[in-house]
């Protein structure tokens, strides 16, 4: 073999290898974008905050199936707008953000805990102040909440999620933000309902009819 057929053959060699990342990385995002334009659709213990370690479906039961869609999350003042699933899950955290199981559900009282990776869909989580909006829209009502504070705690801190008095919202990731593998604390962010809006019209497509 020349040297000529020697780099046509390397050449060639790295050409398949860019074509099949590319394929992979292209149905990665293609099935993130299918999970993120999704219509809403009808309406056990938690003993470490969700994070980057490995997790397997929870094996509690719950009244929505693992990996379906719970609401819609955003943040206008960060332009977050995030697919809720239910679980925290590897499978459902890499198609969108996680309803931290045993916590309530929008609408209902208590605490409801969203997860999300801090390098995909909650990586505006940390330009959020205190005072921030943030919005959670299900099939009926609009939820409304401002932020009340950002705290960073260890991943046994599961107090975090803890009812209060009245209804709450917390959002967990991981930190620091750019530590290289996988982040030993997490960056907490709470917020107070402040507005409850009922839905007229229907849900079609992520839009609503009025």
């Amino acid at each position: 073999m020349t040297t000529r057929d020697l780099i046509l053959s390397i050449e060639r060699g790295l050409l398949v290898i860019g074509v099949a990342l590319g394929a992979w990385c292209g149905a990665v995002l293609l099935e993130a974008r299918f999970f993120q334009q999704l219509p809403v659709t009808p309406a056990a213990t938690v003993n470490a905050l969700p994070g980057e370690t490995p997790r397997a479906p929870s094996p509690m039961r719950t009244p929505i199936a693992v990996g379906s869609w719970l609401a819609r999350l955003e943040a206008p003042s960060v332009k977050l707008r995030a697919t809720v699933l239910e679980g925290t899950d590897d499978g459902t955290l890499a198609r969108g953000a996680g309803h931290i199981e045993d916590t309530a559900f929008p609408g209902g009282v208590g605490n409801v805990g969203i997860a999300g990776h801090r390098d995909t869909v909650f990586r505006p989580v940390r330009n959020l102040r205190v005072g921030d909006p943030l919005v959670i829209t299900t099939t009926d009502h609009v939820y409304r909440y401002k932020i009340s504070r950002t705290t960073i705690v260890d991943p046994e801190d599961v107090y975090v999620l803890d009812d209060a008095d009245h209804p709450t919202l917390t959002l967990v990731t991981c930190y620091p933000f750019e530590y290289i593998g996988h982040a030993p604390r997490r960056f907490i962010v709470s917020a107070d309902l402040v507005g409850d809006d009922a839905r007229a019209g229907k849900v079609d497509g992520g839009r609503q009819d009025r």
